[in-house]
């Protein structure tokens, strides 16, 4: 067969260039766009070279039309209004489209999903196998526990991240909300301050830090009155996610239609 032909979208951006490298290094995949905005001064340059993996002969450009044309599939680390464009545009395409942009609310997550009746599209908050694992864990143990157990969210980022809760929280959370059988919209507190109350039974919250240089620290807390339980990941290198996003888009490649996670990707999701 021959190589899947991909996108990076954000090329010039520090998880950008990692995608670059990644595709670049995985057998079946070659490099055949690299996107950025039009005003940035990265355009025209090779992703290769910007990437630190050596000539490719793909200049940066900000034309996504001929860049999807020519492609098979996406990877995106963008932001939720970009998603969601190029996401009508790769559904119109038919290519392939994983999605490891954050802060995407339930109206774009609603929005890919209809827009997946065209196409294969992979979503997650987080493109690792230990998260993954981690939210099969947190749906298992949130079924098991009941009330009496509260659930908390701890994360920390690096300083420059800009939404919050992270998407990895959110997925977590939401792993916490399907096992106890509730909406996590209707449960989430996301924002503690000044005379709040006693904490409400049921509720999942969610608390942030951000600092340094920290890739990324994810806590989900059950506490009850006598017993505590934690479950903790921490990643120290975000080329895991690189590697995930094009695991994802190389399983992508032959599904038909429809919205997928990397639960899926990965084989975990009746865990």
């Amino acid at each position: 067969m021959a190589d899947m032909r991909l996108v990076i979208v954000g090329a010039a951006g520090r998880m950008g260039r990692m995608l670059v490298k990644a595709v670049a290094e995985t057998p079946g995949c070659a490099l055949v766009g690299a996107l950025e905005h039009p005003e940035s001064i990265a355009l025209g340059q090779d992703a290769g070279l910007l990437s630190g993996c050596g000539r490719l002969n793909v200049p940066i450009t900000s034309d996504a039309e001929t860049a999807f044309e020519a492609a098979d599939g996406v990877i995106d680390f963008s932001t939720p209004v970009s998603t969601l464009e190029l996401a009508r545009l790769a559904s119109r395409l038919g290519i392939v489209h994983v999605i490891g942009t954050t802060g995407l609310s339930d109206a774009d997550l609603d929005a890919l999903r209809d827009l997946s009746a065209k196409n294969a599209i992979v979503q997650s908050g987080n493109m690792s196998l230990g998260v993954n694992l981690l939210a099969s864990l947190v749906k298992k143990v949130a079924r098991s526990l009941g009330e009496e157990f509260d659930v908390e969210i701890l994360e920390m980022h690096h300083r420059a991240k800009v939404d919050a809760p992270s998407g990895t929280a959110l997925l977590l959370g939401r792993a916490a909300a399907e096992g106890r059988e509730v909406s996590l919209n209707e449960r989430k507190v996301a924002v503690r301050e000044g005379h709040t109350g006693a904490r409400g039974a049921g509720d999942i919250g969610f608390a942030t830090l951000r600092g340094g240089s920290v890739v990324g620290e994810h806590s989900v807390i059950f506490a009850s009155m006598g017993e505590r339980l934690e479950l903790t990941h921490k990643a120290d290198d975000r080329s895991l996610f690189a590697q995930g996003a094009v695991k994802a888009a190389l399983w992508a490649r032959d599904r038909a239609p429809g919205l997928y996670s990397m639960a899926d990707v990965l084989g975990i999701a009746d865990l």
